[in-house]
């Protein structure tokens, strides 16, 4: 008899416990099929999600100097006039320094670029290639037939590089609109939404809300330290190689550091070549070593660092953000994915909060102490 029971109990057991994981396997399948349609949706309203990201993103710049104007008794909507201006100034101050400075030395370049080709047509009529100037000239000609043959696919690439920076300066163009209208009337939005939907649930979404707010913050400083880095050191290299135009291609980089991927590279083969036309092929290799090292050490070790410690993620979980908001969305997805990562973890730390108070006070209740109960001295 106490076999049989020992037997029965045993069953119990594993039918609960099957019970048990059928019932979390049908949650984490219906969270995994609500998460997917939720990156559904970003994908259809991409259009929509990336200019809102982009204000928000630019109103955690703009925020501070507008709210110490508005601490002078400036109103809201002066106060996001006046700091979206003078952004737009101190930006279009360093693009037009750039420029300048970049029309100031491209005389200089040309003629180290004729310098430098008139070199590689003796080196070429030398040995190992011994080619003639009919040789060089034949091969130019080839070339030039070669463009001519693809001149279809290079007009259609042009074309949708051209529509893509089109796109580029609208979402531009209306993200500076909302980050305009996030600084001017964001103020009012959380107790809008606590009063939209009620008291109660409002503390819980104001609260992650505000929390959210203060990591974006962290994203972009974290992100401005690391272009700096990158800029001042990739910047030290030109000047010690002697490279021109080492302060806008050390600015370049700056501005390039923001834009994940293809801001860095071109910056990079931007110094690279600007070494190679003026100083040549030795000064040109050595910089390339130095753009290597530089951009490997900040993006492998220096970014995924700060970023963890600004956004309380861990390295590995940064690296693995970015590689999957790559492949989901591109370059925007490589930008937006850590601050949307960071975002997600403060929601789920909120709830681990929530859910550890409930349960503190459910052990209470289950011990005979009732919230709200007073003790009274025995008689």
């Amino acid at each position: 008899m106490e076999r049989e029971r020992r037997w029965a109990d045993k069953g119990e057991a594993i039918g609960h416990g099957v019970s048990w994981l059928a019932r979390w396997s049908l949650r984490v399948a219906l969270a995994a099929l609500g998460f997917w349609m939720v990156l559904w949706l970003v994908g259809q309203l991409w259009v929509v999600v990336m200019p809102v990201l982009l204000g928000l993103l630019i109103t955690t710049v703009l925020w501070p100097p507008a709210r110490w104007l508005m601490s002078k008794g400036l109103n809201s909507a002066l106060s996001a006039t006046i700091v979206l201006v003078v952004g737009l100034v101190v930006l279009g101050g360093v693009i037009a320094a750039i420029s300048t400075s970049i029309a100031s030395g491209v005389p200089e370049i040309a003629q180290s670029a004729q310098e430098a080709l008139q070199q590689a047509q003796k080196w070429a009529a030398g040995p190992p290639l011994n080619l003639a100037d009919t040789d060089l000239d034949r091969l130019i000609a080839q070339g030039v037939e070669q463009v001519k043959s693809s001149i279809g696919s290079i007009a259609s690439g042009l074309l949708t590089g051209a529509g893509a920076v089109t796109s580029g300066v609208v979402t531009g163009l209306v993200a500076l609109l909302l980050a305009f209208f996030f600084v001017k009337d964001g103020m009012r939005f959380t107790p809008w939404l606590r009063g939209l939907i009620g008291e109660r649930a409002g503390l819980h979404v104001t609260t992650v809300l505000e929390r959210v707010w203060v990591t974006l913050g962290s994203f972009i400083r974290s992100q401005a330290l690391v272009s700096l880095i990158d800029a001042v050191f990739i910047g030290l290299g030109l000047v010690i190689l002697g490279v021109p135009l080492a302060v806008p291609l050390a600015a370049l980089t700056f501005l390039g550091g923001f834009i994940p991927i293809v801001g860095a590279f071109i910056a990079g083969a931007l110094a690279v070549l600007v070494a190679l036309v003026s100083n040549g092929l030795t000064t040109a290799i050595i910089m390339l070593i130095i753009v290597v090292v530089v951009q490997q050490v900040e993006g492998n070790v220096l970014q995924p660092i700060l970023q963890s410690r600004g956004l309380r993620l861990h390295a590995a979980v940064v690296l693995l953000v970015v590689t999957a908001g790559t492949s989901l969305y591109g370059i925007a997805g490589a930008f937006f994915s850590v601050p949307v990562a960071a975002a997600v973890a403060v929601v789920l730390r909120y709830l681990g909060e929530v859910i550890e108070a409930r349960s503190v006070i459910v052990t209470s209740q289950v011990d005979g102490d009732e919230p709200g109960e007073t003790e009274r001295s025995p008689e």
